[in-house]
């Protein structure tokens, strides 16, 4: 499918800026406000090319500074894509994470309509390593361990790194998790009792950046959550998601 270019005129431009806010707003903050209009109504879609900086700076009689302003906090907030020498594109939208909620990543991604794939790194029995904050005062003895990588069609969207209790999962090791993942099985042997998850903003480690695809530099949501059946604590995971690729969702009701 080829890139569809955003064909609009500087007349076109000018009037959705002087809608995007009032003349006492900043001028960055209206040229936000436009192009995120112009997102979340449609106009705009997911890859489409939008007007250069050149025909912006044209169009609404503004610095280039501000112009670029814009672009650079857009592109942070996740809505553009800019690449150097080509132009400017609508970003695919963000994967919601449940906040509150347990759920398969295969059936979070198939409900979107994409497509779900697992690239396992290794699946073992190790000794427990109780400086591991992962497994700290929680698990002794043996314990399986697994590394893998989910895939949304072909982008890395998630490195989990998981550490099980083997009396409450016997058969962990030998899964084939490229068919079924690791919480769609924990879920038939060891039914959720209840779960914990802690949410950080990091930097992913040297291996798992190499995983997802990114840079060092670019910051990682992180999710620790730890599952416990009605017999005890069944898993530990530590799951690194890109924070350009996702955002977490939940509700709640007041008291």
């Amino acid at each position: 499918m080829g890139v569809r270019i955003v064909a609009i005129v500087d007349a076109e431009l000018a009037a959705l800026y002087n809608d995007a806010g009032t003349e006492s707003a900043p001028a960055y903050e209206r040229v936000k406000n436009l192009v995120v209009a112009q997102i979340n109504s449609g106009h705009w879609s997911e890859g489409d090319q939008l007007p250069s900086e050149n025909q912006l700076v044209a169009a609404l009689g503004l610095s280039r500074m501000t112009i670029n302003r814009a672009l650079r906090e857009l592109t942070a907030d996740g809505l553009i894509v800019r690449m150097m020498g080509v132009g400017t594109f609508v970003a695919p939208p963000k994967t919601a994470s449940p906040l509150f909620e347990v759920k398969n990543i295969a059936d979070e991604i198939q409900r979107r309509g994409h497509r779900h794939r697992t690239e396992v790194i290794y699946v073992r029995e190790e000794h427990a390593d109780t400086a591991n904050p992962v497994i700290q005062d929680l698990m002794r003895g043996k314990v399986f361990h697994s590394l893998m990588v989910h895939f949304e069609d072909d982008t890395p969207i998630q490195v989990e790194d998981r550490y099980v209790n083997p009396s409450e999962a016997p058969g962990y090791l030998d899964q084939d998790f490229t068919r079924k993942t690791p919480n769609n099985y924990l879920s038939e042997v060891a039914p959720l009792e209840r779960g914990e998850h802690i949410v950080e903003a990091v930097l992913g480690s040297a291996d798992e950046c190499r995983l997802l695809r990114i840079k060092r530099s670019e910051p990682c949501l992180l999710i620790r959550r730890r599952t416990w059946s009605a017999r005890g604590l069944v898993s530990a995971a530590r799951l690194v998601h890109p924070g350009s690729r996702n955002r977490l969702e939940g509700t709640f009701t007041g008291q």
